[in-house]
C-alpha cells in the first residue's frame, strides 16, 4: 500500500531494502552521501534486517526521551560535519519517535536542510511521529519546544518490526490510535477497541496501523502547518504533554502514550463540561482506557506544576490555554479555552479511575 502526500510517499511494505534502493537510484544519491541515525536497541534488533544500511556510517543514541535534546542534536550535527555531509546527503532515521523527531530536526536545520527518510520501528512512530512533517526536540521542561515543519523524502513502514516491542511500547502507540479513532467516529472507535494488547494479532494490527496513518494523513493534507483542522490531532495532548514533561523532569519513566491516555480521560471530562458530551460515553471511554494503561500518582502541588507547564504550550493564544475537545465521538472542536479550575477538575476526574 502507498499513500502520496504533496511532497513525499508513505509506503507500507516489508521490503525496506527495495524501496531505499529505488529512492537512491531515482534521486541519483551516492552511497557515500547516505548517513544513518538510530538508537542502541534498534541497532541490535532491527538494523540487521536491512541489508542496504549495514555498512552506512551511523550515529547511535541512547533510547528514550532524554536523547531528544539540544545536546544530542549538536552531537548529530557534528557527526554530519565529520562525514562531510552536504545538501545532496540523506539522513536515514531508523527508530521510534525520538529518532524520527530528532533526526528530522537535525536534517532540516543542517546547512539549511538536507534530505531525510523516516523508517519508524515503534507503533507510536508508525502511526504518529514519523508522518506529518513535524520535527522537534525538547527544551527546558517543555515537549517539542524547538522544531520545524519539514517533510521527509519518504516514510517506510514495516509492521513486522513491531514484533520487537514489549507491551509497554505497544500501549504507547495504541494511545495515539485511540485518539485517531475518537476524533474520527464511532466505527473507528469500535475497530480500535477490539484490539487486544495481551494477545496481539499482528495481521489485524497491520490493518489498524494503515487505518490510523490514513486518518492522520487525510487531516495533515488539509492543513500541513497546523493553522486549523490539524489541531484536532491535539486531542488528549494538552494535559498529556503537561504530565509527560513534569514526570520526565523528575526522571520518572513514562511513555508518551501513557501520558496521552491520561490526557484523553481528563479531556473527555472537559468535553462533557464544555459541550455536554454524553456522560455514558465519557465513562465508557474513560473506563476502557484506564483499564489498559498503568495509573500514575500525582498530588495537588503537582497540579500546580502541570498548570505552569501548560502555560507554555505551543497551542496557547493570548494567554489562554487551548484544547481540542469532543462534542461527540467523531466531532472534535479546536481552540477551546479552559480555566485553571476546570483543568484541576479534569485531573481529579482521572483519579477516580485509579
Amino acid at each position: 500500500m502507498e499513500l502520496n502526500t504533496q511532497n513525499y510517499k508513505i509506503i507500507f511494505d516489508k521490503d525496506i531494502d527495495y524501496h531505499l534502493l529505488d529512492l537512491f537510484e531515482d534521486n541519483q544519491i551516492q552511497r557515500n552521501n547516505i548517513l544513518l541515525l538510530t538508537d542502541s536497541n534498534v541497532e541490535r534488533l532491527v538494523l540487521p534486517q536491512i541489508q542496504i544500511l549495514s555498512d552506512i556510517p551511523r550515529f547511535v543514541i541512547e533510547p528514550g526521551e532524554k536523547s531528544k535534546s539540544l545536546d544530542t542534536a549538536r552531537q548529530v550535527w557534528e557527526f554530519l560535519a565529520k562525514h562531510k555531509a552536504d545538501r545532496s546527503s540523506v539522513l536515514i532515521n531508523l527508530g521510534g519517535g525520538v529518532v524520527t523527531d530528532l533526526g528530522g530536526f537535525v536534517a532540516s536545520t543542517y546547512k539549511r536542510g538536507i534530505g531525510f527518510v523516516n523508517i519508524p520501528t515503534t507503533l507510536l512512530a508508525q502511526v504518529d511521529a514519523s508522518v506529518g512533517g513535524k520535527t522537534g526536540i525538547n527544551f527546558l521542561t517543555y515537549k517539542n519546544m524547538i522544531g520545524t515543519f519539514s517533510d521527509p523524502m519518504l516514510v517506510l513502514i514495516n509492521t513486522l518490526f513491531l514484533k520487537t516491542l514489549d507491551k509497554r511500547q505497544i500501549l504507547s502507540g495504541y494511545a495515539e490510535m485511540l485518539k485517531h479513532a475518537l476524533i474520527t467516529g464511532q466505527a473507528e472507535w469500535n475497530k480500535i477497541k477490539s484490539f487486544s494488547v495481551d494477545a496481539i494479532d499482528y495481521e489485524y494490527l497491520a490493518f489498524l496501523v494503515k487505518n490510523s496513518v490514513e486518518i492522520k494523513y487525510n487531516i495533515v493534507q488539509q492543513d500541513p502547518r497546523e493553522k486549523g483542522i490539524r489541531k484536532v490531532l491535539n486531542f488528549g495532548h494538552t494535559i498529556g504533554h503537561g504530565i509527560e514533561a513534569l514526570l520526565l523532569s523528575r526522571n520518572i519513566n513514562i511513555t508518551h502514550g501513557q501520558a496521552v491516555a491520561i490526557g484523553i480521560v481528563a479531556e473527555m471530562y472537559l468535553s462533557n463540561l464544555k459541550f455536554v458530551l454524553n456522560v455514558e460515553k465519557v465513562f465508557e471511554i474513560s473506563t476502557f482506557i484506564t483499564s489498559r494503561f498503568p495509573a500514575i500518582s500525582l498530588n495537588y502541588d503537582d497540579y500546580e506544576q502541570i498548570y505552569e507547564i501548560l502555560g507554555q504550550d505551543k497551542k496557547n493564544r493570548n494567554g489562554r490555554i487551548l484544547f481540542t475537545l469532543l462534542r461527540d465521538i467523531g466531532d472534535p472542536v479546536i481552540d477551546q479555552a479552559c480555566t485553571k479550575g476546570e483543568i484541576f477538575e479534569a485531573l481529579n476526574f482521572y483519579y477516580q479511575f485509579k
